[in-house]
């Protein structure tokens, strides 16, 4: 099947994008609910998570994107590869993403990867970036004790800014990085290191 054709960006603050998700119920999307959950928020294709969920078969992973033909392509993709411990979900996280896991059972969000989201470059469009402070409130609300938040961009100024709103949250505690802690690079992160350009990366962990 043709690789889906989809607008690089979407505007989340348009009527569309503010339709409210139905909470993650786990028993209905994975095979064993059990399993520690990965979840990347702004996932994209999708195409990191295919490949941690067949490397690292003993987790759960959730990805959330905004653009639903993306999802729709990537569950079709796991479900292909007879991936039941991998799930897409359409949501806007920047507005609901408190919402959408708060059916979590408590504990299971062990990790929580934020890769190269939209830099959103100009000053009137600033108020569209994905990460904010409800976000970072409901990432701290359910992650577990000592689960982790990783993050990752290749522009500074938002590097600064998403990293200072988890700094700002003293539920947190970051760990500085030298490099990406997991074994699957984004299809961004490898195009940014193959000109040899800088990632600014660093992780926080939950007290």
């Amino acid at each position: 099947m043709a690789r889906v054709r989809v607008h690089q960006h979407v505007n989340p603050l348009s009527p569309y994008y503010r339709q409210t998700p139905e909470a993650i119920d786990v028993n209905a999307v994975f095979a064993d609910p059990s399993r520690p959950i990965l979840l990347d928020i702004g996932c994209a294709r999708g195409r990191f998570l295919l490949r941690m969920s067949e490397m690292q078969p003993d987790w759960n992973y959730l990805g959330v994107e905004i653009r639903e033909p993306l999802v729709d392509e990537a569950n079709r993709l796991a479900a292909e590869a007879g991936l039941t411990n991998l799930h897409y979900s359409f949501c806007n996280a920047m507005l609901w993403l408190e919402r959408l896991v708060d059916g979590l059972p408590t504990g299971i969000l062990h990790a929580v990867t934020i890769q190269f989201p939209d830099p959103w470059f100009k000053k009137k469009h600033a108020k569209r970036r994905m990460v904010n402070e409800e976000m970072v409130a409901a990432i701290a609300k359910h992650l577990r004790r000592d689960g982790s938040v990783f993050i990752q961009t290749d522009i500074e100024a938002l590097a600064e800014e998403m990293f200072s709103l988890f700094r700002a949250d003293d539920r947190f505690q970051e760990r500085t990085l030298d490099a990406n802690p997991f074994a699957v690079r984004t299809g961004r992160e490898t195009a940014v290191e193959d000109k040899l350009l800088p990632v600014y990366r660093t992780s926080f962990l939950r007290r």
